[in-house]
């Protein structure tokens, strides 16, 4: 029952943030005002989780009635400092999102006041340990944008329903799972913009559902790991997984990743911050993760997930440093300056904790293209370093319909083959895209967990053999396609041709009888 009543309140703040959406999107293009929308609903989290950090605190002390959100600022800046090395940042009770909301219809000035409260929320970061989880945060939303309205007033008028229309969502009181009402709220948003924006939505947003896959192929036989990384970590939705599987307190050391677009790289650290990631417990970088790497002091990590981008360009061998990094070099080989696919499955394989796995979504064309990614496969193969392929289906991605792969890595294989997995047929059609279900997510893990050849889906072909075919990897090559078509019974079809011709000759027969017959009358 209690199951139920979640169902129904988070169908029902779906219905609430689509409305809202819609209605203050407008002109605005969809996948812009996502960050509108995202950012205030970023600054509601961290306005009631500032509130309640300090009420609770005072309740504890014996002051029950206490109540943050009414304080005079005067008062708040005594505790200041305090908050700061707990929380890593300060919101004043006039800036806190509820009395901001609530002054809002009647604030001419309302841009300006957002911008002043976004630039102190960020300013009490600096020069803090939690500086670099803040820094920017709030670059994306901007109060001025003509996106917003051509005049002030125009712009105002939407920022007003835009904290409305965020400050209604149901999300619960604090100590009500709000944390999952939060992220809950992102993940939709992020989905929603994503199916509806095409390419630059996918680019960015990887399904929960195959975002469970991998994250449950890297934990699988575990229930706590040291450290997660996602060196192409878009908006940390692969990262944020553990959490939910694992819970956060399971992942010891804290959630790791980099991400080179510098708007998904700010809903990044947001993304954290609404999953109730302390600052302490996450490092998300800005920077392309292949020529400026900014995790060395970090690795090894013991589980690694990644949706990189599909063949991008990269600098390759034209950067003499990139030849000798230690993450590429012993292959002997960089990944082709048009196709960098591989050079984040080495970076991934250098960075991979000896006791650790990684999971990688692949473009299928990596798996069997020659000259210096066959090399590299040739690397991958010949050291034991590849735990498992599977092929995907196709149109599971938003703004894309390739069916891609999923390429497993370990250091510390003990057999020295290699399983491929054909999970082309593992999913559901809703409405234009593929979609995982639960079924076919466990019998994805169910092969890869008993690791055992099974007609048509399952294969487990010894590395040499792997050689012989050139180092191939495409899953076709070895697990061979259920043949679907009807099954002719030759013998039975033979015997009804038979049939056919003797009815056909005694027709004839009774054909010439009846024109002899006529002729003769004639």
């Amino acid at each position: 029952m209690v199951d139920n009543r979640k169902e129904q309140e988070r169908d029902e703040l779906h219905r609430t943030i689509w409305n809202m959406a819609n209605d203050l999107r407008g002109s605005v293009d969809g996948w812009d005002f996502k960050q509108y929308v995202l950012g205030m609903l970023f600054y509601r989290y961290i306005s009631e989780n500032f509130t309640n950090y300090v009420n609770e605190g005072e309740s504890e002390a014996g002051n029950p009635d206490f109540d943050y959100t009414k304080l005079l600022d005067e008062d708040a800046e005594q505790a200041r400092e305090d908050l700061i090395q707990s929380k890593g940042y300060f919101i004043l009770p006039s800036e806190l999102f509820c009395n901001v909301r609530e002054q809002a219809s009647g604030n001419e000035n309302l841009n300006e006041t957002l911008e002043t409260v976004f630039r102190n929320i960020e300013a009490s970061a600096q020069s803090r340990e939690s500086e670099k989880n803040f820094k920017g945060l709030f670059d994306d939303i901007d109060v001025n944008s003509n996106k917003l309205g051509g005049t002030v007033s125009k712009r105002n008028e939407k920022l007003v329903k835009l904290l409305n229309g965020v400050g209604d969502m149901k999300l619960g009181s604090y100590k009500e799972n709000t944390i999952d009402a939060f992220g809950d709220a992102y993940e939709f948003l992020m989905g929603m913009y994503a199916s509806n924006a095409g390419k630059s939505g996918g680019e960015y947003y990887t399904p929960q559902e195959v975002s469970e896959l991998l994250t449950k192929i890297t934990v699988l036989g575990k229930k706590e790991v040291n450290k997660v990384y996602d060196p192409a970590c878009g908006s940390g939705s692969l990262l944020l997984k553990f959490a939910k599987i694992l819970g956060k307190d399971n992942v010891r050391q804290g959630f790791f990743g980099q991400e080179i677009n510098i708007t998904t790289y700010n809903l990044c650290r947001m993304n954290m911050w609404l999953h109730d990631i302390e600052y302490t417990d996450f490092n998300i970088g800005h920077g392309d993760t292949l020529t400026e790497p900014l995790h060395w002091d970090d690795e090894p990590f013991e589980a690694i997930v990644s949706n990189p981008p599909y063949s991008i360009k990269w600098e390759g061998n034209a950067d003499p440093v990139l030849v000798n990094d230690e993450r590429f070099s012993p292959a002997g080989v960089l990944a082709p300056k048009s196709k960098a696919d591989l050079a984040f499955i080495m970076h991934s394989l250098s960075w991979l904790a000896t006791n650790g796995t990684a999971a990688i979504v692949c473009f299928p064309g990596v798996m069997y293209r020659g000259a210096a990614e066959q090399k590299i496969r040739k690397y991958l193969i010949d050291n034991n370093y590849v735990e498992c392929i599977i092929q995907m289906p196709g149109n599971l991605f938003f703004g894309t319909s390739i069916a891609t792969c999923i390429m497993v890595l370990k250091k510390n294989k003990i057999e020295n083959n290699t399983l491929f997995i054909d999970a082309s047929k593992e999913c559901v059609k809703v409405t234009n895209n593929n979609k995982l279900t639960e079924e076919n997510i466990q019998n994805i893990l169910t092969a890869y967990k008993e690791r055992a050849d099974k007609e048509y889906y399952a294969s487990v072909v010894p590395n040499n053999k792997i050689a012989d075919n050139s180092y191939n990897l495409s899953v076709s090559s070895y697990v061979e396609q259920e043949d679907t078509r009807e099954k002719i019974d030759i013998k039975k079809l033979n015997k009804e041709i038979k049939e056919i011709v003797t009815r056909e000759e005694v027709l004839r027969m009774e054909i010439d009888r009846i024109i002899a017959e006529i002729e003769k009358e004639s």
